[in-house]
């Protein structure tokens, strides 16, 4: 499981000009399933991703969470974070999971964010989307469940 985590001051989705979910200051999450990946890898990213330090404390240090400071998350769907163009110019996406399973999985990340008493928004599942935010800092980490980077 891969996810692009950004700081941001407000952030939207909208599928065919609805708005389907909204956040001010949070997290926006960008969010691919392989196609190996359990409710395990579910765990350990709503875990990452809620306890990640990078809000700033008193003094300017990133040293607060997101969970620490009730901060809301946008949750996104995105398989192409599976995309491999290591070969020629046109991404293989093999590495992802297949929609169904992706699907149950997203939705329970986006369950445990609630459980953690997080707000989470969503975008919507295979929809294409349109993604409006405002980067705070810039700050922007990537993580992998499989601890890749």
């Amino acid at each position: 499981m891969r996810a692009v985590v950004q700081r941001v001051r407000r952030a939207s989705v909208s599928v065919a000009d609805r708005g389907v979910g909204q956040i001010d200051s949070g997290l926006l999450v960008y969010l691919g399933v392989g196609a190996n990946d359990t409710l395990s890898d579910v765990e350990y990213l709503t875990a990452k991703i809620a306890g990640l330090r990078v809000f700033e404390d008193e003094n300017g240090h990133m040293n607060l969470s997101a969970s620490q400071l009730g901060k809301s998350i946008l949750l996104i769907s995105q398989f192409t974070l599976y995309g491999d163009a290591r070969k020629g110019k046109r991404p293989s996406f093999a590495a992802a999971m297949e929609p169904v399973r992706a699907n149950e999985l997203y939705e329970e990340m986006a369950a445990h964010f609630r459980r953690m008493g997080l707000t989470c928004a969503q975008g919507e599942f295979g929809a294409m989307m349109d993604v409006e935010s405002v980067n705070d800092g810039p700050v922007t980490i990537l993580l992998d469940s499989a601890r890749l980077f």
